[in-house]
């Protein structure tokens, strides 16, 4: 299949769209009600969309290695009323990358399509996504398998649900600025027990270890103070599962702030603005885009119990993601250790502002 690059959408959309409507999207509202399994599913009606897996896997001979598979869905706001099957309603694109210290460096490939024809395609009822010959797919078992292959590495990885869905902010409304409609409706999966088969070098090693997925959708996300964010996934040994971001303006103060902490016994709090606060502690100089990353932070929380603080390092510096080949944005992300737990840590916007 074809991999479409930004500017032939550009051009695609130009030539298949010219005087079409203007597309009302619909907005992320209070008090949402999940269905499972049809919000594992795709919402097409909304303008972005995404399925983001990120875990620390472990080898046979006791190698860290992180891994991140994400799959991104956006809906054009073009072509609804152009009957052609070629016009590009629906674009799907993905990313897959894999951080081993001993290659120093992050190993990354991505995929873009608009979707149709059985090769890009992403279902409503259930996770079901197809992008050439990069898959994700939820049995109806509730075990998650994914399937990448790439030039530098292949993935056969399975991921299986130990807790049940964790909803971010208020029930699965999560506000990301000061506008109510500024939010997106947002679920997670901590605690993934993964197995499965990496691929480097025409070598296949398995691989056991522990991930994290995060389903996001909204319309409207981001406030226009925004340039980016920091966000950070936690799995914590004890079963609790933590996540916090903070909205960056461009002066790096935060815009909006927000997370939460789910013990394990299923005790949850939500973190709002002046909740969460992340302090840098070391950064990384990309030698290719010449951009300054925090690497290694600080990230405190406010409890019921009192503040509780955690330090992030980094499995590996060089994290950096490069995905403008197909488009999209250079960023940071990176598997991280902590006191009494593993995550991923992701830093977007330094480069140059983020545009959902």
């Amino acid at each position: 299949m074809r991999h479409f690059h930004k500017p032939l959408l550009v051009l695609l959309a130009a030539v298949f769209l010219a005087g079409a409507a203007p597309v009302t999207f619909p907005k992320v509202e209070p008090r949402p009600t999940f269905t499972f399994p049809r919000d594992h599913g795709a919402h097409p009606a909304f303008r972005t969309e995404w399925w983001y897996v990120t875990g620390w896997l472990k080898t046979q001979d006791g190698r860290d290695l992180g891994v991140q598979v994400t799959f991104f869905r956006s809906r054009t706001g073009l072509g609804a009323e152009n009957p052609s099957r070629f016009a590009p309603q629906q674009i799907l694109f993905a990313h897959a990358a894999l951080s081993d210290p001993a290659i120093g460096h992050l190993v990354h490939d991505q995929r873009i399509s608009r979707q149709g024809f059985g090769l890009a395609e992403a279902a409503m009822t259930d996770t079901a996504i197809v992008l050439d010959d990069w898959s994700l797919n939820r049995e109806a078992s509730g075990t998650f398998k994914t399937r990448v292959r790439s030039s530098d590495f292949d993935l056969d990885l399975t991921l299986d649900p130990t807790q049940p869905v964790l909803r971010q902010g208020l029930a699965g409304y999560s506000q990301k600025g000061p506008k109510p409609e500024q939010a997106s409706y947002y679920f997670t999966l901590p605690h993934l027990r993964v197995t499965g088969t990496i691929t480097q070098g025409g070598k296949r090693v398995p691989v056991t270890g522990e991930a994290w997925l995060d389903r996001e959708w909204s319309s409207t996300l981001l406030d226009p103070r925004a340039v980016g964010w920091d966000w950070v996934g936690l799995n914590l040994d004890d079963g609790s599962a933590l996540t916090a971001f903070q909205v960056r303006d461009k002066s790096g103060a935060p815009v909006w702030a927000g997370g939460s902490l789910r013990t394990s016994t299923g005790q949850t709090t939500v973190l709002g603005p002046g909740d969460v606060a992340f302090a840098t502690r070391r950064t990384w100089h990309s030698p290719r885009t010449g951009t300054d990353y925090p690497v290694e932070r600080s990230l405190t929380i406010k409890t019921p119990g009192g503040p509780r603080q955690w330090t992030l390092k980094p499995l590996m510096a060089d994290s950096e993601l490069d995905s403008r080949r197909g488009g999209g944005p250079v960023y940071w992300e990176g598997a991280v250790r902590t006191e009494g737990g593993r995550g991923f840590l992701e830093l977007t916007g330094y480069l140059t502002p983020l545009s959902l």
